[in-house]
């Protein structure tokens, strides 16, 4: 990579890191667990721990780190080992998505824990991006661990055991509606280890989708989601409200079902079919309205 990793007091920055942009990669639906703060900085919790992250013309500061946890942390959860530069110029020849990555040309796509990914995307069922984040913030702060940082408390996201001990009506207290039993259940299945979710990253595509379809709550879209954001399935490609949206707009038919989509999509796109759903779902929720997007299907 062309870049260089520079180690300061608390924290790393990294100088002339191309395609990366914060609000692009925290700001995209993949992640439930940042907060935009005044300066313009991100701060979020991953993997047990808090860090703030700001951007200062081509240099990436990550605040409340160490080279240490830099390398064995927040490299890989970044994706910054992989050249998105080729990711794109690949992409761009689709005359659809060579216009989609100029609105999100910084997005990465997160290498997240599956066990939070998991509960999370079963929250985002029918969900408003607000509400998640709510709800997940009300389960981390209630049964997670405290977290100090920059004057302020954060919470990190429980395990599946603790989760396990807490009754549906208490998870329904946090905001997670219906799915409260969902996630109830899940817990206890991920803790009793009736499906390995440390080891779908390890079993194939299709084998993977098919365990996490075991899970109550998971269907195809969420089991896609987990794929593409935590076990670094990027064949996933999963379809929601905005995807079908623009796919519907752009590619195929107004009748064509989810499905469908999601096969032409990983026909057309391939092994980077999850990095040209981001694209879209960024260029179709910033730069297309709602109302545009319905006028624009209506009128295909």
């Amino acid at each position: 990579m062309n870049y260089k990793i520079v180690e300061k007091d608390k924290g790393i920055v990294i100088e002339g890191i191309k395609d990366f942009v914060p609000e692009h990669i925290l700001d995209c639906g993949q992640s439930f667990r940042w907060v935009l703060e005044d300066d313009k900085s991100y701060t979020g919790v991953a993997m047990g721990r808090v860090i703030n992250v700001n951007m200062e013309g081509n240099n990436v500061i990550f605040n409340n780190t160490d080279l240490d946890d830099f390398k064995n942390i927040w490299y890989d959860y970044f994706d910054l080992g992989r050249d998105y530069g080729k990711i794109k110029e690949k992409l761009s020849k689709d005359d659809v998505l060579k216009e989609a990555i100029k609105y999100g040309e910084g997005i990465r796509i997160l290498n997240q824990d599956e066990w939070e990914i998991l509960i999370s995307f079963i929250i985002s069922a029918n969900n408003r991006i607000p509400m998640i984040k709510r709800a997940v913030n009300n389960i981390s702060q209630r049964w997670g661990k405290h977290i100090f940082y920059n004057g302020k408390t954060y919470y990190s996201f429980p395990k599946p055991d603790v989760l396990a001990n807490a009754t549906a009506d208490e998870i329904k207290e946090c905001g997670t509606g219906f799915r409260a039993k969902y996630i109830s259940e899940t817990a206890k299945m991920v803790s009793k280890r009736e499906v390995d979710l440390y080891g779908l990253k390890d079993i194939g595509y299709e084998n993977a989708r098919q365990e996490l379809l075991k899970f109550p709550g998971v269907g195809p879209k969420v089991s896609d989601c987990i794929l593409l954001f935590s076990m670094g399935y990027y064949k996933a490609f999963p379809v929601d409200v905005w995807v079908k949206r623009v796919m519907r707009h752009f590619y195929v038919a107004e009748d064509v079902s989810l499905k469908k989509i999601e096969e032409f999509a990983q026909d057309r796109f391939k092994d980077l079919s999850g990095f040209a759903q981001e694209y879209l779902f960024y260029y179709a929720r910033n730069s297309m309205g709602k109302d545009e997007l319905e006028q624009m299907s209506t009128n295909k």
